[in-house]
């Protein structure tokens, strides 16, 4: 990987987009930690620990802490995901944005326009919300003035409201502009750049959270201890690193035979082939779904007083608790089908094989070879939800275990997107390097 980097440090063409992602990244990070008028910086400081297993505590992960800051970045790629999901389950449900994704690279474009208006109508909905959320926490400055009956005093309320909703609208908008510039003049993936950026930023959290593990404690056989535990969470990071890296690379080739053909006076075909299935196709999106649906519960207590249901969701709905666990883990498991049944036509593959003139080994063309296809999807799907599963709920099981542990129980996730950013773009750079015949790389 980092020989794939240093030779493309020396393409003067790949050099400059990798100087020019890095100056966006930088620029995504100063605006992540830029203050947002009206908000009380003071008291935002204690907004991180209200957000313990809630859907917040993720948001915060995927927004590099800048949710938990409520600064200008703070709703970062959220609404312009949840947009591009929507339109992925529209572009299936609607018969003419089927017809627009089947134009080519027009109908792209057109889906793309599209994507971005709904990426703004979420982001003024979420904004709205998040600004009534800092307000019920009494994080605003201008909380005091609410209540007031005067006309001057309500309208300044009213233009702070404003206010700090346009910024954070604006903000998602720019991350979305960011994240298309990173695409068009970077080295592309512009929206897992970010993520990757985001989630890297919490290193210095995490490390010093692994420093707590030993000087909370006292006593020789306390930094022993302790001492321990940084060992062994280490062990597990590496050791789940590798896993999901073998895994990630891994696929499942279905072999495919071209007949011959004779066009003019040339004849094609007649050569062997495969058809790739990653053995993980879904990505991290399902371990996103579950974990959003799973902390609604805790989101809602967030609003309420101590009352039965509050506790309750404290005593079993945490991240670390068993009912909190086993739903997590059921929903990976549906959601990793689910995705896959959307994002994957095996029909549509079928008819593509058979229209360019070839067929699998033993199976007959058209349906037979759909239905063969769709029975191989399952088996990896099985494979790859259970893979997901212990990736992500395996820290969340060891948390429960062991509370120390708790400041690394979304670890998984967050290691399921840095490691499969990293692969994928060392994937892309090493396909611009073979391109361009780089000699370097090639020997």
């Amino acid at each position: 990987m980092f020989q794939t980097f240093k030779n493309a440090w020396k393409v003067p063409e790949l050099k400059k987009k990798l100087l020019f992602t890095l100056a966006i990244i930088l620029l995504y990070r100063i605006g992540a930690n830029l203050p947002v008028p009206y908000v009380d910086t003071n008291a935002v400081a204690s907004l991180a620990t209200r957000y313990d297993g809630s859907i917040f505590q993720f948001v915060s992960l995927l927004s590099g802490d800048a949710f938990s800051k409520a600064t200008l970045f703070a709703l970062s790629v959220s609404p312009y995901i949840t947009a591009s999901i929507v339109m992925q389950l529209l572009t299936i449900a609607l018969p003419p944005l089927e017809r627009l994704s089947k134009e080519g690279e027009e109908g792209k474009k057109k889906i793309t326009a599209i994507t971005r208006w709904v990426t703004i109508g979420l982001a003024l909905i979420t904004a709205y919300g998040y600004v009534k959320l800092l307000q019920s926490y009494g994080m605003l400055t201008i909380n005091s003035i609410s209540k007031s009956s005067s006309a001057a005093a309500k309208a300044e309320y009213y233009f702070g409201m404003a206010v700090m909703v346009a910024c954070f609208c604006a903000g998602a908008a720019l991350i979305m502009w960011l994240a298309e510039q990173i695409n068009d003049r970077g080295i592309g993936n512009g929206i897992s750049m970010i993520l990757f950026a985001n989630i890297i930023s919490r290193g210095g959290a995490m490390v010093q959270g692994l420093i707590s593990m030993v000087t909370s404690r006292s006593g020789v056989g306390g930094y022993i201890v302790g001492g321990l535990l940084v060992v062994l969470s280490l062990a597990l990071t590496v050791a789940m690193i590798g896993l999901i890296v073998w895994f990630t690379n891994s696929e499942r080739r279905i072999p495919i035979q071209y007949a011959k053909r004779v066009v003019g006076r040339k004849m094609y075909g007649g050569q062997s082939s495969n058809l790739p299935l990653k053995m993980n196709m879904a990505g991290v999106m399902p371990v996103i779904f579950a974990s959003s649906i799973v902390s609604i519960p805790a989101t809602i207590a967030g609003f309420m007083s101590t009352n039965g249901f509050t506790k309750f969701v404290t005593n079993w709905f945490n991240y670390n608790k068993p009912l909190y666990i086993i739903l997590f883990i059921v929903l990976t498991f549906a959601f990793s089908y689910f995705y896959i049944m959307i994002s994957f036509n095996p029909i549509e593959v079928a008819n593509n094989i058979r229209n360019n003139g070839g067929a699998v080994p033993g199976i007959r063309p058209g349906k037979p070879t759909a239905d063969y296809i769709k029975k191989i999807l399952n088996r990896i799907t099985l494979m790859g939800a259970l893979f997901l599963i212990v990736i992500s709920a395996l820290p969340m099981i060891v948390s429960a275990f062991a509370p120390s542990f708790t400041s690394i129980a979304f670890g998984g996730t967050s290691l399921l997107i840095i490691v499969g950013v990293a692969l994928e773009t060392v994937r892309d750079l090493e396909a611009q390097l073979a391109m361009r015949n780089y000699k370097g790389f090639l020997d």
